[in-house]
C-alpha cells in the first residue's frame, strides 16, 4: 500500500509500505480523505514536536519514521474476532487520541499523557490502517468522507468552546483564522455567540471567517484589534480565543477580553511568550486552554456535523492525490495563506 512516511525534518516520503494485520480486538479501515493539520506542518517544519524520533512513544512502542495522518476517514474493511460494535462496510471517522485509560476521567488521563494515531502511531495518509476499535467512530449513513475526516479537527473547536464556558448570546472574538480558527467560528455561531470578530492577517481566510459566521472580520495588519474592539465594546468581549499561536494575538486576545471573561488558548505554540501577569490580575480575566477533546465530545461533534447543526465543509479549499502531499500540501500551506483544509484523497470515496 502506499503510506506518507515522516523520516525527519521536511523529509516525508511516499513510499510502499505492507498492509498491516488485525489483531482480535482491531479494525482495518480503507482510508477515504485524510486533512493536512497544523500539528502535522509543525512537524514537517519544526519537528519532531510529537513524533517519537529518539525513542519508541511511551504509549504506543513506535518509533519513527512513521505514517503520519490523523485526521481522516474511511470504510471498514476487516474486523477482528473480538469487535462486536463496528462491521464491515461502515464508514467510519477516526478518534485518533490516545490515553492510558489509568484515570476514570479521559480528561485528566490525557493530561497524563497523550499521543494521536498519526503522530505516535501509523496514521491516515496511506490506504490503509489498523486501529484498536474505540478509536473508529461510525458516521450517520447520509454523512460524506469527506466531512468525516473534518470530525477530528472540528471536535477541538468544540472542545474548545465548552472549555470557554460560552453562552448564548455572549460575544467572541478570536485570533487566527486558518482551519482550526474557522472551525472555532463555526462552532461558536452553533453554540449561540452574537456577535464574532475574527483577526487575521490574510483577507482571504478573512473572507471564509465571513462566509461561515464572523459578524466582524478584521485584518489585525491595518487595524489595531484592541483598539477596534474598544471602540466598539469598551469593556471587551466575552470570550476569546488564541489560535495563532505568537505572542502578539496571546497578548491582544487577553486585552480585548471583558473582566471575568475567559480567554481560551488553542493553538500550538513553537516558541515561549511573554505577557504581563498583571494583564490578568487588574481585569480578572481567566485563561482557559484546550488541547483535543473527550470521547463524548467527539461522537457529539460527529452528530452536530450528521445534522447539518456544524457546517463544516466550506473550510475545505483544496483536494490533492497522496504523491502531491508535499508539494501541494504541506508546501502550500507553508506559502499560501489562502489555504484552509486540504484534503489528502486516498480512496475518494464518498
Amino acid at each position: 500500500m502506499r503510506a506518507a512516511v515522516w523520516h525527519g525534518l521536511r523529509d516525508i516520503r511516499v513510499e510502499t509500505k505492507e498492509v498491516p494485520k488485525v489483531s482480535s480486538n482491531q479494525v482495518k479501515v480503507k482510508v477515504a480523505w485524510a486533512g493536512i493539520c497544523g500539528s502535522d506542518l509543525h512537524e514537517y517544519t519544526t519537528g519532531p514536536v510529537t513524533l517519537p524520533a529518539d525513542n519508541p512513544d511511551p504509549l504506543t512502542g513506535v518509533q519513527a519514521p512513521l505514517t503520519m495522518g490523523h485526521e481522516f476517514s474511511g470504510v471498514v474493511e476487516e474486523v477482528g474476532q473480538d469487535v462486536s460494535d463496528i462491521k464491515v462496510g461502515d464508514k467510519v471517522a477516526i478518534n485518533p487520541l490516545i490515553i492510558s485509560g489509568n484515570h476514570e476521567d479521559p480528561l485528566v488521563d490525557m493530561f497524563n499523557g497523550f499521543g494521536f494515531v498519526g503522530l505516535n502511531s501509523d496514521g491516515g495518509f496511506a490506504d490503509f490502517v489498523v486501529v484498536d476499535d474505540k478509536h473508529a467512530i461510525k458516521l450517520p449513513d447520509a454523512m460524506s468522507l469527506e466531512n468525516g475526516a473534518l470530525v477530528e479537527p472540528a471536535a477541538v473547536s468544540v472542545q474548545a468552546i465548552k472549555e470557554s464556558g460560552l453562552q448564548f448570546g455572549e460575544k467572541v472574538a478570536v485570533f487566527g483564522v486558518g482551519p482550526i480558527g474557522l472551525l472555532t467560528i463555526i462552532a461558536a455561531k452553533a453554540a449561540g455567540a452574537k456577535e464574532i470578530f475574527a483577526f487575521d492577517l490574510s483577507e482571504t481566510r478573512l473572507a471564509k471567517a465571513k462566509e461561515v459566521g464572523a459578524t466582524h472580520a478584521i485584518n489585525s495588519g491595518e487595524k489595531n484589534p484592541v483598539e477596534y474592539v474598544h471602540s466598539i465594546y469598551p469593556v471587551g468581549v466575552d470570550r476569546t480565543f488564541e489560535v495563532a499561536g505568537v505572542a502578539p494575538t496571546f497578548n491582544q486576545a487577553i486585552s480585548v477580553t471583558r473582566p471575568r471573561g475567559v480567554m481560551t488558548i488553542v493553538s500550538i505554540f513553537e516558541k515561549p511568550v511573554e505577557f504581563n501577569p498583571m494583564q490578568l490580575t487588574a481585569s480578572g480575566v481567566r485563561i482557559a486552554s484546550s488541547l483535543a477533546y473527550e470521547p463524548d465530545v467527539f461522537k457529539t461533534t460527529v452528530e452536530l456535523i450528521g445534522t447539518g447543526q456544524l457546517d463544516v465543509s466550506p473550510v475545505i479549499t483544496d483536494r490533492i492525490e497522496l504523491e502531491e502531499i508535499v508539494d501541494k500540501g504541506f508546501e502550500s500551506l507553508i506559502n499560501d495563506k489562502s489555504q484552509a483544509k486540504i484534503l489528502v484523497k486516498l480512496s475518494g470515496e464518498n
